[in-house]
Order: C-alpha cells, then structure tokens, then sequence
C-alpha cells in the first residue's frame, strides 16, 4: 500500500508538440502527442495522443483534433485540462489514489496569467500540488549539467512552440531568453515553401516528415538525399508528386533556423564575462526536439565558434529532469516554482 502512496508523484513535460510523464521511481512512463480528438457536435474526446494525431488532416467536420497547446503555452484550456487527466489516469491505474504532487516544465518567457492556467489545469486534473519548473532549467538537469555549481552551462531547448535559451548557473537561471520560433515554425516554413515554388499544398503532418527525412541546419559532408513530396497541385487541383533535395529543403528553413540562431547570440550577449569564459570551455547543450534537425550543433558552432554538444536523448531530457526534481524533491525544491493555493 505504501509503495503506490511513494510512488505516486509526478513530472509533466506539457510540450506544444508531445507531452511526457514522469513518475516518481518508475521514470518516463508515457511520451504521446499533445493533441486531443473531440467531437464537435457533444464535445465529448473521441482520443488522445498518438490516436488523435493519426487523426490530423484527415479527419471529418464532425471530429477536430485540437491541439491545446501553441507556443508553449495554453491555448484551449478545456481540452489542456481534459488531456492531463487522461494522462494522470493512464499512468495511475488505480485511480482511487490518484492525488499525485506534481511538477510540470514551462516556458521560461511563459507569463503569470498563463503560470496560473497551467497550474490550474494541473488542479482540476486532480493533483494534491502544483510545482512548476522552467523548461531550460529542467533540461539542464535533464541533460546532466552540474546546475547548482558556480559555472556557467548554457542550454538550448528546441521544441514544438519554443526555443528556449538559458545561462544557468548555481542553481537559477542568470540570463534567459524564449522565442515562440520552433520545431512547428520549420514546418510551416517548409509549406509556405512548397506552396510558393511548386504551387503544391500539403499538410503538417507530410511536411514534418520531410523535415525530419531530409531538412538539414547546415550543408553535411556525407550529400545530400533527395524525397518525394506528395500532396495537392494549386494549378490543377489535382494530386501530384515532386521531387526536392537536401539543399532546397534548407532554403526553405533558413528563417526559423536563423531565429534559433540568433537568439542563442542575444543570450550569448548578455551573460555575464565570467560566465560566457565558462561557456566557452565547458560548451552549449542542445536539447529538445528540434535539436534532431540535422545540422543544427553544427550551424550554431559555426555562427558563435563555441562547442556545441548534443544532449544524449534531447526528446526525453527536460522531462528527465523534471523526473529528477520529483526525486530528488528536497535537494531540488529551490529550483521550482510554488506558491500555496489561493481559494
């Protein structure tokens, strides 16, 4: 009986793109897409996760797939809600228990309007408490940077709806900054791209999967693959395929890629001297899931000629260490954010 009391407490990482959970001695117990199917006409949710993305594009005017999370932060409040307790009860089977304390990641930008919808969710969800931690610190710990050492470790969290930059340094964050420019923006590029050079229309879910076969940050050295792109012609309205290569694909991305870029310069510029000399020695992190795109350790050592390493499993680092938080809770409680309930 004790052991499902322990065992009970919980990491979320609410991520725009994916959400993972984290439970407390068991690790990462469930990583699906943020998205929720509902019906229109009863509102009612008809699937979550992997079921309700498989449902993107695709589906009829009676089913929407909503995805409760833009930029970070939420968007649809009811089905963020609806999707948390879904997720708490699919990793809580015995539900009369179920009251777990609960550490969720937001964005460091994220504002006090919104903290408070996320915990609010939280708490309609079911949760005893809400912690909230920032997702480019998570991520450090994630990752296994020394935190609370008195040295500068810089992390670049790439996800769905933001990049998250961060020094940190004993334990808090010195100088951070968030941009609403991600893994989502990439693939939006890559349709207006289509759209405006081979007047071909497609749909997120085709033009993620370009991204991840061949959207590359930098010119590689081992060629560049080329892929069929299938989707509808703007000219005839009918469906046609064409064939574009790595190069092309990297045109297209060029924008958000230089935005990621260039917001790891602006906080490049504003760390402290002493910090940017540890930075220089010891590196940047990247983490995220925009951190697959390939290349992009690469592009950022060459625009800020700083070591650039990839964490060792970027999709699950800041719900790791979100899980670590839950762990270790008394060492790690300075890097949370709490406050008592206010009714």
């Amino acid at each position: 009986m004790m052991r499902g009391v322990i065992g009970r407490d919980m990491a979320v990482d609410l991520g725009t793109a994916n959400t993972l959970v984290y439970v407390r001695g068991k690790g990462v117990l469930l990583d699906e897409p943020s998205v929720v199917a509902l019906n229109t006409q009863t509102q009612e949710i008809l699937a979550v996760g992997h079921e309700a993305k498989r449902m993107i594009g695709r589906a009829p005017d009676t089913i929407t797939p909503v995805r409760p999370l833009k930029d970070g932060v939420i968007a649809d409040f009811e089905a963020c809600e609806q999707m948390l307790r879904y997720f708490i009860q699919r990793v809580h089977k015995r539900r009369y228990l179920a009251k777990p304390r609960l550490v969720v990641c937001v964005p460091s930008g994220i504002t006090a309007v919104e903290q408070r919808a996320v915990k609010e969710a939280g708490y309609q969800a079911g949760a005893r408490r809400v912690y909230i931690v920032e997702e480019p610190m998570a991520a450090a710990i994630g990752a296994g940077l020394p935190v609370h050492e008195a040295t500068g470790n810089m992390v670049v969290d790439v996800g769905g709806g933001t990049t998250e930059v961060a020094v940190i340094s004993l334990g808090g964050i010195v100088t951070s900054l968030s941009i609403r420019t991600a893994g989502d923006d990439l693939d939006q590029a890559v349709i207006a791209w289509m759209k405006k050079e081979h007047s071909l229309l497609m749909g997120e879910r085709t033009a993620e999967e370009i991204k991840q076969t061949v959207g590359s940050a930098f010119p590689s050295s081992t060629g560049e693959p080329e892929v069929e792109v299938r989707g509808r012609d703007l000219v005839s309205g009918l469906p046609r395929t064409v064939t574009v290569g790595a190069s092309e694909i990297r045109k297209a991305l060029e924008e958000p890629v230089q935005a990621i870029v260039d917001a790891v310069r602006t906080t490049l510029d504003q760390t402290p001297p002493e910090l940017a000399g540890d930075i220089m020695d010891r590196g940047i992190v990247l983490t995220g899931g925009g951190a697959l795109l390939r290349g992009l350790d690469d592009r950022i050592r060459h625009e800020t000629g700083m070591p650039v390493h990839l964490a060792d499993d970027p999709l699950t680092s800041v719900a790791l260490g979100a899980g670590r938080c839950v762990e270790e809770f008394e060492a790690l409680q300075a890097v949370l954010v709490s406050d008592r309930r206010r009714y």
